[in-house]
């Protein structure tokens, strides 16, 4: 059954420069209030089937989620009841949405995590992107996260106009003094359609400089790390036993859900099999052994007035094997033997071991001796030259 659940709210008070998320900007209490009758709606029919008795970790996400104020508070709960097991139930916000009074009452409906979308602690930088709260904001967010009670996660974003090498330090600086337990860091990008793509077309604004944006996630793995904060995965950064569960289940080939337009999902044969109906997804061939779909609507699955629609990626065991050794080397701990034993069962040793002899030799990966047993994982150099190293072994998929 499902392990993960992701929940998409796709309102924002305002779009970003940089956004291309499926998202939109709105302040329509009305839309709100339909968006999140409906969520619940569907939350509750998959709870009584018993399609979420399993799930672990949950994460709602967008756009931006603490916009919906007191109506956040009751989705939360709706989960809770639908999801009882859940031990991991993650939140974003950001500041300027997020209050000492939202951060109680989520933590009182069960919510145990907030990650808020910081980007920057310095405020010509946060202007630059189209940011709405402040560097103080921010301070505020986090210090209201904590009293409540929740553990904090933040982004931070490098690469962006007005950055420069001090600046930077001084936002890792001001993470650092928050006392945070969790830090994800992105370089920017400059997506089509965007306002920022717009600027950089007419000549406004310089292409983000891919060696500062290297040197900005080389400081940041300094800095993070002399603070207690451990890389765990290619972007994130946690103190011990703080890591995000809800991700490390999408890197680690467990089934989850997402609830809403945009959102993926991802499920084994078996667990593919047991919840079609429910979802009132398709049929797929008798050879995919790990099926892949996105919602296109807003319609949720299940529904009894319009059906939701998807698009399906089917994989076959050798693909979705590949896919596991590719997001295994994404994550500091790396791949098991187990795992590589079942590649070189379905894919052949010969292809499994060329691609290991190959990132050692390379010194992308490295044999790492642990208490749970022998683990190829990624060297410093495999994580500045990621892309080699996760190409390596996805192009087992088709070897």
């Amino acid at each position: 059954m499902v392990d993960a659940l992701y929940i998409h709210v796709p309102f924002c008070h305002a779009k970003c420069l940089y956004c291309d998320f499926d998202s939109r900007a709105c302040r329509d209490a009305s839309a709100y209030d339909a968006y999140v009758a409906s969520m619940r709606e569907c939350i509750e029919r998959l709870g009584e089937t018993g399609a979420l008795s399993s799930c672990r970790t949950v994460y709602i996400g967008g756009g931006t989620p603490s916009v919906l104020g007191d109506l956040l508070i009751e989705l939360a709960r709706c989960v809770r009841e639908a999801a009882p097991g859940v031990v991991e139930f993650s939140c974003e916000a950001n500041p300027e949405s997020f209050s000492a009074g939202l951060a109680e009452s989520l933590a009182g409906a069960g919510v145990t995590r907030v990650s808020l979308g910081v980007q920057s602690f310095v405020d010509d930088e946060l202007r630059a992107l189209g940011r709405l709260h402040s560097a103080r904001g921010a301070r505020e967010a986090i210090d209201a996260a904590c009293a409540a009670g929740l553990d904090v996660s933040c982004d931070l974003m490098c690469g962006i106009p007005l950055q420069t090498a001090e600046s930077w330090e001084a936002t890792l600086d001001a993470a650092v003094a928050a006392r945070m337990n969790h830090v994800s860091v992105y370089p920017l990008t400059i997506e089509d359609g965007t306002p920022l793509a717009a600027k950089v077309e007419r000549g406004a604004l310089a292409e983000p400089d891919e060696d500062f944006q290297a040197w900005c996630m080389e400081g940041a793995r300094r800095r993070l790390g002399s603070a207690g904060m451990r890389p765990y995965e290619v972007a994130s950064y946690a103190r011990p036993g703080k890591e995000c569960a809800h991700n490390i289940a999408y890197w680690t080939g467990k089934s989850y859900l997402g609830l809403g337009r945009s959102a993926a999902s991802m499920f084994d044969r078996k667990t593919y099999g047991e919840l079609r109906c429910v979802l009132s997804l398709p049929e797929v061939g008798e050879d995919a052994a790990r099926i892949r779909f996105v919602q296109t609507t807003d319609a949720l699955p299940g529904g009894r007035r319009v059906p939701a629609s998807f698009d399906i990626e089917q994989m076959r065991a050798r693909e979705a094997v590949a896919e596991d050794l590719m997001l295994g080397m994404r994550m500091s701990r790396g791949v098991g033997c187990g795992l590589l034993v079942r590649a070189r069962e379905e894919i052949g040793s010969d292809a499994v071991d060329r691609a290991v002899d190959h990132a050692l030799s390379r010194g992308l990966a490295r044999w790492c001796d642990t208490a749970g047993g022998r683990r190829l994982v990624p060297t410093h150099d495999g994580w500045l030259l990621g892309n080699e190293l996760y190409g390596l072994f996805w192009d087992l998929a088709s070897a």
